[in-house]
């Protein structure tokens, strides 16, 4: 049934005014709102794309109050000021709208003006669920509290939206039509070859997740496999899973910070995927130089990570620092390059898998949206919201480009012949 608008009080048409202001040059507007008063401010186009749910009379001032970062819209989300029902990557588009807009500094007044005017909301309201983190930055200590505040949320939580290995990296996509476990197993897979693992090598997978790179390697490539990871849940998962699939003695997961390895025999092969972007600028060069170190002579190093753009300075106090990956640093894949070579690495192969990321998180996104009640077993309400915006802006931020993903491929090559084939022929032409 479709509800009219209609204005039953003052704060409500304050509202509606605002919003009016805001997005007056928004047109035809898809979009619908409905107000904690029941009433709706319709859709210009019939149906709405989504509809912007306030809960109360101080949402707008506490989604508003500061748009230097994400923080403020964030927060107003997860907290339950307003909600998104329909399309929440919808919204996006209308905040790329919405600040694309040239507004005049009069205008800016205009607004800021209407929205003081608007009763401020609850400040006493519990908002308690930021990372609290202690000691120095990117210290041992402090990257241990920080990998557990995002990773150590249930593993059922995360095993309802990822896919069947519990891989919380991008997939790697032939199609684009393919289910997400079939990225996912073509993914770990890739990056394999890539590595031309061989039977008998030993492997070392730096922030192993759930361990399914572990397995995947040992099992199909007959590789000794290896894995770290400083998350105790996925410390535990990953071993069981070793033990159900009959790989002990051929792979383990250790829980230890990648500062902590010391494996005089060396390894053959290393990789790192998901994990680099928790090391931090200040960081690179001991990261590199200690994968550098742990390589034999001639091997290879597979560092995927998450990138920013190289001209965006990197912005501390936003959504996803407070919220999801506190401490966590995007470098611009220069710095990354750069890094890498000073510690003596030669450099073979850049590949952006840019456009994998975002369809990866739109899959997740529409998985954790079809089990919301069920994942309300293993988590509160608030950490199904921090995912479920987390995942969808940064699939949005994927798309436009404003966040890159890289696998990188770096060789212990000692300034001689690489012992490299000089084709990536075998990449995709699997004997």
């Amino acid at each position: 049934m479709v509800v009219q608008s209609v204005v039953r009080n003052k704060d409500v048409a304050a509202a509606q005014a605002f919003l009016e202001a805001a997005f007056k040059d928004s047109h035809p507007r898809d979009f619908a709102v409905r107000f904690w008063d029941g009433s709706v401010w319709e859709a210009e186009t019939g149906e709405p794309r989504f509809t912007l749910v306030l809960k109360h009379p101080g949402a707008l001032r506490l989604m508003f109050r500061d748009l230097s970062t994400d923080l403020s819209m964030g927060e107003a989300y997860i907290y339950d000021d307003f909600d998104i029902e329909g399309d929440i990557f919808e919204i996006y588009k209308l905040a790329d709208r919405v600040l694309e807009t040239d507004l005049s500094l009069q205008d800016k007044l205009h607004l800021g003006q209407m929205l003081l005017r608007l009763p401020k909301g609850d400040a006493k309201r519990k908002r308690d669920r930021a990372a609290r983190l202690s000691g120095k930055r990117h210290s041992v200590a402090r990257d241990r509290q920080a990998i557990q505040y995002h990773y150590d949320v249930p593993s059922e939580f995360y095993a309802l939206w990822l896919d069947k290995h519990m891989v919380y990296s991008c997939a790697y996509f032939k199609t684009g039509e393919e289910d997400i476990d079939t990225a996912q197993e073509q993914k770990l897979d890739y990056i394999c070859r890539k590595l031309r693992l061989k039977p008998g090598e030993r492997l070392l997978d730096i922030g192993c997740g759930w361990g399914a790179l572990v397995v995947h390697a040992a099992k199909h490539y007959g590789v000794e496999a290896a894995g770290i990871t400083l998350s105790e849940n996925q410390y535990r998962w990953a071993n069981e899973r070793i033990k159900r699939e009959g790989l002990e003695g051929r792979a383990r997961v250790e829980l230890c910070d990648y500062r902590e390895v010391d494996e005089p025999e060396g390894y053959d092969k290393l990789v790192s995927v998901g994990m680099f972007e928790h090391v931090g600028e200040e960081m690179l060069p001991l990261y590199f130089e200690q994968a550098f170190k742990l390589l034999k002579p001639g091997g290879v190093f597979l560092n995927h990570g998450i990138a920013r753009e190289a001209n965006v300075p990197w912005q501390r106090n936003t959504f996803g620092d407070r919220y999801v990956f506190p401490d966590g640093e995007l470098e611009p894949i220069w710095l990354t390059l750069r890094a890498a070579q000073e510690a003596g690495f030669e450099v073979r192969d850049v590949e952006s898998l840019r456009e994998h990321y975002a369809l990866t998180l739109r899959h997740w996104v529409r998985r954790l949206e079809a089990r919301h009640e069920e994942a309300l077993r293993y988590v509160d309400e608030v950490t199904y919201r921090i995912w479920r915006l987390f995942m969808s802006g940064s699939s949005y931020n994927f798309l436009k480009g404003r966040h890159e993903v890289y696998q990188t491929l770096l060789v212990k090559s000692g300034h001689g012949p690489s012992g490299l084939p000089w084709t990536r022929e075998d990449w995709y032409c699997r004997s």
